[in-house]
């Protein structure tokens, strides 16, 4: 029945770190083919920081259901009862803490120079391009929601 647990708090954190993602290389269903707005800028520094992650209930109600039924499932009926209530709690929190952790997530905070002097920040998940001090970089607006990605090489016409 532990192993049951252990292998149910696994499953549940590796389903919750995948359900949420800000980094600059994953577009969104309903972003797909949507015009977005463009704007040119320099890159002033980038530094590492961690977007702390959700806490929704959802982890603390499942682990509080898995801790309820591996506590219940211990003892005579009167034990059973006590380590299920107890077993409840703990898998709340266990939950809660899987949760949170799971969907933290490593990001970049990026200070920005726009062609008009004016300078911006932006913290966005690491993506695969790698962004330097001096980089010229395009901010893509869609749907309210901004990322930074290179820009690409000028080509003469």
């Amino acid at each position: 029945m532990r192993a049951l647990f252990v292998g149910l708090v696994a499953t549940l954190s590796l389903a919750l770190g995948a359900c949420s993602t800000t980094s600059p290389d994953v577009v969104q269903p309903r972003d797909a083919q949507r015009l977005s707005n463009v704007q040119d800028a320099v890159v002033l520094n980038v530094r590492p920081v961690v977007v702390e992650g959700q806490q929704s209930g959802t982890g603390a109600v499942a682990g509080g259901v898995v801790g309820g039924i591996a506590g219940g499932s211990v003892g005579g009926r009167r034990e059973s009862a006590a380590v299920a209530i107890i077993g409840a709690a703990a898998g709340a929190v266990i939950g809660n803490t899987v949760e949170r952790f799971g969907t933290r997530e490593d990001a970049v905070e990026i200070l920005i120079q726009l062609p008009n002097g004016d300078r911006r920040a932006i913290v966005q998940a690491k993506g695969n391009e790698t962004l330097l001090a001096g980089d010229a970089v395009l901010l893509i607006n869609t749907g309210g929601k901004t990322r930074v990605i290179k820009a690409p090489p000028i080509q003469a016409r």
